[in-house]
């Protein structure tokens, strides 16, 4: 019966350790678009690139909605990639 407790705890541990990585990797989407938002405003872009960045803009906003910070963040990354950030 110990070793099974013991197991438990273990695995426990484990899966709390690696739930909470996953949490610390990702920022709050809503400061990384207050980010992005703050790049944009100054940013001069051609009319193709401000519409690339307004498109993976809307599809972060979405994500993030949807509570998928992740997703969100990883959105927000490549249009600040097109700026040149």
């Amino acid at each position: 019966m110990r070793k099974f407790a013991l197991a438990v705890a273990v695995g426990t541990l484990a899966v709390s350790a690696s739930i909470s990585s996953v949490f610390a990797a990702t920022a709050p989407c809503e400061e990384t678009l207050k980010t992005l938002r703050a790049a944009e405003a100054p940013a001069k872009l051609s009319a193709g690139d401000k519409a690339k960045v307004s498109e993976l803009e809307t599809k972060g906003i979405e994500r993030c909605n949807a509570d998928d910070d992740k997703r969100a963040d990883d959105f927000f990354a490549q249009a600040m990639k097109v700026m040149g950030k």
